[in-house]
């Protein structure tokens, strides 16, 4: 398993979420065995131990069954905590681990076009490359409202609905997405799989905490010839 730098999740939450988006993807079936755990941390190049402390994070969530002396058995219940819960973006196979680049990180008084959120005038703005496993899927910039503390880049992870929690105390309970199409931004990093005028996949998103008004704004363009957008309803 990839460690991509200092601020990602630790390797066995990355493991116990990879595992969780093809549980939810339908690779991974109701009572379907996974493979030994020597060959399983063999193919994540990581260590048994890890992969057992991934393994006893999905036993906990209720997604895995621990059987001694017969292996590891999926159960397909209903996802909770997950650190990617709304992460609505899917490799055509379905699942993938997300990760991110920081592009840019900047505090600054709201631009006029953006909708009305949060009760500030003012917001950090977040520019990211995001992959899935190692495929670059999306560019994406993130507002987030004063009102609810100031972000300190050093400290930043992959999934920031994480970051939210651990160092600013809120959790993301609630979001709205508006999917459509649109041209990628004259920001978006060379390495971006579209150039910048091209038309791509678009995601506008208003997301809540426990406030009457939400209090992060987000635009995500992504490619679908990488990624494409997955909304399950049970």
């Amino acid at each position: 398993m990839n460690n991509r730098n200092r601020n990602s999740l630790p390797v066995y939450v990355q493991i116990a979420e990879l595992i969780i988006r093809d549980i939810a993807a339908g690779r991974l079936m109701e009572g379907e065995r996974l493979p030994p755990e020597r060959e399983m941390a063999a193919g994540l190049n990581t260590s048994v131990g890890t992969l057992r402390k991934a393994l006893s994070e999905l036993t906990k969530k209720g997604l895995l069954e621990r059987i001694q002396g017969s292996g590891n058995y999926i159960k397909t219940g209903q996802v909770r905590d997950s650190v990617y819960g709304m992460f609505r973006l899917e490799l055509h196979e379905g699942g993938g681990l997300p990760r991110a680049d920081i592009l840019s990180v900047e505090a600054q008084k709201k631009p006029s076009d953006l909708p009305s959120f949060g009760y500030s005038d003012h917001a950090t703005c977040i520019r990211r490359l995001r992959y899935l496993n190692d495929t670059i899927i999306a560019t994406e910039e993130i507002w987030l409202d004063d009102s609810v503390g100031k972000v300190d880049s050093a400290n930043l992870s992959d999934s920031l609905y994480h970051y939210y929690q651990k160092n600013l105390g809120f959790w993301i309970s609630r979001a709205e997405d508006r999917v459509s199409v649109a041209k990628v931004p004259a920001w978006a990093p060379d390495n971006f799989t579209k150039r910048p005028g091209d038309t791509v996949g678009f995601v506008e998103r208003l997301s809540w905490s426990d406030k009457d008004r939400p209090i992060e704004f987000s635009r995500t363009w992504f490619d679908t010839d990488q990624a494409l957008y997955v909304q399950r309803l049970k």
